[in-house]
């Protein structure tokens, strides 16, 4: 019986998204998603916000459509879907940082961000990476890349 290990994330881009073109012939977009989470103290009533962020990975064969860039900029409102996984490492300092990761499978542009006004505010974009042919090869390139992204 196969398992399924996905999650879904609704949040801003934090910086625009950049592209790098790894050695074999593989593309990865990435762009950090904030994830607010607001609740409010019950001692002194006040609102708390904590936010999260992930680092996402966007996986494409080299010539494949890139127009998902033109949407990832900072602030644009987003809904991903992907596998999650966490990274840690040791900082100069010598403590150990982990960081949370998603390798991105579908991309829903929900709200453009203010760095978008090329685009028409009401047109929307989705990009379903499993569309693209040959993505389980590019899956098992990402393993040997992965620690190298951000």
């Amino acid at each position: 019986m196969a398992t399924v290990f996905e999650t879904r994330l609704i949040g801003n881009i934090g910086k625009d998204a950049t592209l790098r073109n790894m050695e074999n012939g593989v593309i990865a977009i990435n762009f950090p998603v904030a994830h607010n989470k607001n609740w409010r103290d019950k001692k002194t009533g006040q609102q708390k916000t904590k936010t999260t962020w992930v680092n996402c990975t966007i996986w494409k064969k080299e010539g494949a459509n890139l127009r998902i860039m033109d949407f990832l900029k900072k602030g644009t409102l987003v809904e991903i879907q992907g596998t999650p996984f966490a990274k840690g490492y040791l900082q100069d300092d010598n403590t150990v940082k982990t960081e949370i990761r998603l390798n991105v499978s579908k991309t829903n542009i929900l709200r453009p961000g203010q760095n978008t006004s090329k685009h028409n505010s009401d047109e929307s974009f989705s990009d379903d990476v499993s569309d693209t042919d040959g993505f389980d090869n590019i899956s098992k390139a990402v393993d040997d890349i992965e620690d190298d992204l951000f």
